[in-house]
């Protein structure tokens, strides 16, 4: 914490030393003009103390809210400010070198990003956050049976549920989309919550309201274990835990932790499986793959798990399913010209992959948010899956 607080002045302070000495001071002689000008970042920095330091234990957990939106705003002025910086100080060092390279067109280029990045920043963080998406994907696959050719499958993934307090009405309209799509079958594939099951009480009757003929289906994912907060001790963490697999069965969710169950069509059948999380270190690894599998021999497989990399290190090498659902990566909660940071991480990071032998990964890149209440080109996504058969 304190590495981050030192990278965090520094990221303010920075780039307000050097507009301060290059254009405030050389620009006005008013002493109340020139100390005015560092009210925000003196604002910004004693609320960022207060937040982390003298709000007691997990203040990362309690003021989870609170201090996201401080990031925001931290981001809002920080980022502008470093994008004119370095364009600015690019003009002036080139100015310095080669008399005659003028430094204005560094200036002006400096002030057309500071907006650009302002605009995508407020946009991200005011609208981007509900801006929900329905993506239609198709899955072919010569081992569907004939029964199944044209279901439809409502995915969604990582609501983190303690990001939307309230704030209900997003949640609603993501229920009244995700039933709108006419499915056979709605899944999630984990992260309802961020910290604590509690966070579910206010929208348990919200999320209720999800229904499909073949049912809701649900796993869990690495936040809603609780290990990102400091219990008491570990009875405690367990009770989380518990508490919230039974607030999702008192929402009609059925829970696959680790076991599958078989989903009938006339007289074909395929087999939807769910672990839990099984996520590469240090995430949580509770997966148990062939205990869910046991009693599937020969039949498609549709497996819920929410860490994509899961994919590639048991589900392809050790068992034969057909199609995974996951989710997790949050695209990095931004995506510009089609690339995003999460790449930096994941080889899937969001959309369809298929192994060479057909077998598929579909990686939701979720509704919610984690810390920053941010999303931008990386929307809140409810993915509508058509299976067909080849």
């Amino acid at each position: 914490m304190h590495r981050i607080t030192l990278l965090l002045l520094l990221t303010l302070l920075l780039p307000d030393v050097y507009i301060y000495f290059t254009y405030i001071v050389r620009r006005t002689r008013n002493t109340l003009l020139r100390l005015s000008y560092w009210v925000p970042t003196i604002l910004l920095s004693l609320l960022y103390v207060w937040f982390i330091y003298l709000t007691g234990d997990n203040a990362m957990s309690h003021h989870a809210l609170g201090i996201g939106r401080l990031a925001i705003a931290i981001m809002l002025f920080a980022t502008p400010k470093t994008l004119f910086m370095l364009c600015s100080l690019t003009g002036n060092l080139l100015h310095a070198l080669v008399r005659v390279c003028p430094r204005r067109p560094f200036t002006l280029l400096g002030i057309g990003l500071s907006v650009a990045s302002f605009g995508c920043i407020a946009y991200g963080s005011f609208w981007g956050i509900t801006r929900f998406e329905v993506k239609e994907v198709e899955y072919a696959s010569p081992r569907l049976p004939q029964g199944f050719d044209g279901y439809r499958i409502v995915q969604l993934s990582d609501i983190h549920i303690g990001s939307w307090q309230g704030n209900p009405k997003p949640i609603e309209e993501l229920v009244e989309l995700a039933n709108g799509q006419g499915a056979d079958l709605i899944v999630f594939t984990g992260d309802l919550v961020n910290q604590q099951s509690h966070e579910l009480d206010a929208f348990q009757n919200i999320l209720a309201r999800l229904h499909a003929p073949d049912g809701v289906y649900s796993v869990l994912g690495n936040h809603d274990y609780g290990s990102y907060y400091h219990w008491k001790n570990s009875g405690e963490e367990v009770a989380n835990l518990q508490y919230l697999i039974h607030r999702q069965e008192a929402m009609g969710w059925q829970m696959l932790n680790n076991a599958h169950v078989v989903l009938h069509h006339g007289e074909d059948s395929i087999a939807l499986v769910g672990v839990e999380n099984d996520g590469e270190p240090p995430f949580s690894q509770y997966a148990d793959l062939p205990h869910a599998l046991q009693g599937t021999d020969g039949m498609f497989k549709l497996l819920l798990s929410h860490n994509p990399t899961h994919w590639r290190r048991e589900v392809l090498p050790e068992s034969d399913v057909d199609l995974m659902l996951a989710g997790h990566t949050h695209a990095m909660q931004g995506i510009l010209f089609g690339r995003s940071l999460a790449e930096l991480k994941y080889p899937e990071w969001r959309g369809m992959y298929q192994d060479k032998d057909g077998r598929a990964l579909y990686v939701n890149i979720g509704i919610g948010y984690v810390g920053l209440p941010f999303r931008f080109g990386a929307w809140p996504e409810i993915t509508v899956i058509t299976l067909r058969k080849k």
